[in-house]
């Protein structure tokens, strides 16, 4: 099975295909609408600011593709910003508009209790419910976070894990076909791989 990464003009891309491929993946890094509309397994990685996400998945026609192959039942990662853009929108530097999959918003974190913004470095999972994406995933596991801004779903179910800094966040969603990190596995060491492996035995 080939897993399908998204390649929508974002950084961080590399790293994400590298780890896949270093579990033995074939990946496919694309930007073609057509090749996402009809993925096996589809991972929406990146990082950078929400609206210029946005503009570019608008901008390749990519929003339309992502959005079917989620209809169609295709499982969808959404890693750091691949995870915000799955929200209704954000309001990072003025409102924009998401992909709509996830009811909620994307906000920044606030400034208060001494919070360090952005966020960054090694901080612990607190697994809310036991997803298949949390196979051999103990509570309490280290991951590895860059980010300023954080998912606040509408519905509490969505929610898979979370995250202290300064305040609980929302650090994993899973909604049936969709998952989504707020952190990075890629970059998280035998844990971050441990969930790509379960995301690939979906």
């Amino acid at each position: 099975m080939t897993i399908t990464v998204v390649d929508y003009g974002i950084g961080n891309l590399r790293s994400v295909v590298k780890a896949l491929e270093f579990l033995g993946c074939q990946v496919r890094l694309t930007s073609d609408p057509d090749e996402v509309a009809k993925a096996d397994k589809l991972v929406l990685p990146g990082v950078g600011a929400f609206g210029a996400g946005m503009e570019n998945l608008q901008r390749l026609g990519l929003v339309e593709a992502i959005c079917d192959a989620v209809k169609r039942g295709t499982p969808l990662l959404g890693i750091c910003l691949g995870l915000q853009l799955l929200f209704d929108e954000s309001d990072e530097m003025g409102r924009h508009e998401g992909l709509k999959l996830v009811r909620g918003k994307v906000v920044r974190f606030p400034e208060q209790n001494g919070i360090r913004i952005p966020h960054m470095g090694w901080n612990a999972l607190r697994i809310r419910k036991r997803e298949p994406l949390f196979a051999g995933v103990p509570d309490g596991a280290m991951v590895y976070f860059v980010h300023s801004y954080f998912p606040v779903p509408d519905e509490a179910s969505v929610i898979a894990a979370t995250t202290e800094h300064g305040i609980e966040f929302v650090s994993a969603i899973a909604v049936d076909n969709i998952f989504g990190t707020q952190f990075h596995p890629e970059k998280s060491s035998k844990i971050g791989l441990q969930i790509l492996r379960n995301f690939v035995a979906l």
